[in-house]
């Protein structure tokens, strides 16, 4: 389905959305802030959305489908394009693979065009592939048998293949390889195997490509990740070559770790590549991003900001991608309060006085930057976010527009109650 321009435009902005606009305005004068050009920066942060957040059917749990679930990559896109007509927030989407292959690349891409999407980093979930029961003894590309590790570098390969197709410029890779007891594996020979694995997917990648290399403390394994932390990444990305960055998943870290820390050295040496936007409460990284740390994804954005403003890394030279799993809401409604947590991050990063803080870092001056930040932290930047929207075509309120239009019962209807993709 899709909604025509007449509905979006019939969910414009108030009389009360113009007033808070213009108090924005007055309050943030003395900082000398372009509010079009801050307007304009909000509207061109584009966020993808991943292939495997759309379906939430697991098929032990059939009591959490919401019905008119995409049963393929294709009615995957469609809802995508939903997204991007109310909330003009993103404009691509990263395919997992082997959950989304597509049927018929043409008419994938064909689709793709006609809503206005294009294809971000690609995903290799080689967990997940044909080969998962041996993956789960001893790993894929750091499995201690060659002849495994083969196969998880040909299932890369081949997602690099699906890739050039579609039309992607880029590889995540991510490996639950580890351990669970002691012993279990030699540490150094499982690391040893990785990155002579990624070095053949490296040098398989084409020369335009780029490769983002993802760590995670642990799960599924308990005692030893092989790739754990952003040094062990970092490290790997630095062998491989100049095409090879880090990959931030905001919910994979040990609790209190400084996020926005690693985001500033990974920047001071041009080596981030871009995040998977999540959020997490205890030992999960599926939550909604903003939904539990708030303070700390403003903080990140302005790290973010910072470092690009000080040409230590490049904006557009990071991507940016949800990555969060739900199982029990409607995943699109759960994508629009993400893309929106998102986005206010962003707006509030973007109010923050930086010569003024710039002086206390200077200076030394702790209690005066806390304040500095917290002034726009505490800003309700929702009229900015809106606005941007708005100007880009779409909805002043994404949710109110996605319920009074009863838009998942309209994907019932079309797709049939039972209509699910599971993916676990």
């Amino acid at each position: 389905m899709k909604i025509t321009e007449d509905q979006i435009a019939s969910f414009s902005y108030t009389d009360f959305h113009v007033s808070s606009l213009d108090l924005l305005r007055e309050r943030f004068s003395k900082q000398n802030i372009d509010f079009e050009h801050v307007i304009h920066k909000i509207q061109a942060f584009q966020i993808a959305i991943p292939s495997a957040a759309l379906g939430n059917g697991r098929a032990s749990n059939k009591r959490s489908r919401t019905g008119g679930g995409p049963r393929n990559l294709n009615e995957k896109l469609e809802d995508i394009g939903l997204l991007q007509q109310l909330t003009c927030k993103t404009n691509s989407v990263s395919v997992y693979i082997p959950w989304d292959l597509p049927e018929d690349y043409m008419e994938v891409k064909d689709l793709a065009k006609e809503l206005n999407l294009d294809f971000d980093t690609m995903n290799s979930t080689s967990s997940q592939d044909k080969n998962q029961k041996e993956y789960a003894k001893l790993g894929s590309l750091g499995n201690p048998n060659k002849t495994i590790r083969e196969e998880a570098i040909a299932h890369n390969e081949d997602v690099i293949n699906i890739g050039e197709k579609l039309g992607s410029k880029g590889l995540t890779v991510w490996m639950a390889d580890g351990s669970n007891f002691p012993g279990q594996s030699n540490f150094r020979s499982s690391l040893n195997w990785t990155e002579e694995s990624l070095r053949e997917i490296y040098e398989f990648m084409p020369s335009d490509w780029g490769m983002m290399l993802e760590y995670k403390p642990y799960e599924p394994n308990c005692y030893h990740t092989v790739v754990p932390d952003w040094g062990t990444s970092s490290m790997l990305a630095k062998r491989l070559g100049s095409r090879a960055k880090v990959l931030v998943d905001l919910g994979n870290h040990l609790p209190k770790t400084n996020i926005e820390q690693i985001v500033a050295t990974l920047m001071y040496q041009n080596l981030l590549a871009g995040f998977h936007f999540n959020d997490s409460k205890y030992g999960d990284d599926d939550l909604n991003p903003s939904s539990i740390k708030p303070y700390q994804l403003f903080l990140i954005f302005c790290e973010l900001i910072s470092g690009d403003q000080d040409e230590a890394q490049a904006w557009d030279n990071i991507s940016w991608m949800i990555d969060a799993s739900y199982n029990t809401q409607d995943p699109l409604v759960d994508l629009i309060q993400a893309l929106e947590s998102i986005a206010i991050a962003y707006a509030k990063a973007l109010l923050v006085d930086r010569k003024k803080l710039h002086e206390c870092q200077q200076n030394g001056e702790g209690s005066l930057a806390q304040e500095i930040l917290q002034m726009a932290y505490l800003t309700d930047v929702r009229p900015l976010v809106c606005e941007a929207r708005v100007m880009a075509g779409g909805a002043a309120e994404p949710l109110e527009a996605y319920r009074i239009l009863m838009i998942r019962n309209k994907l019932v209807h079309e797709r049939g109650r039972k209509s699910y993709n599971s993916i676990f």
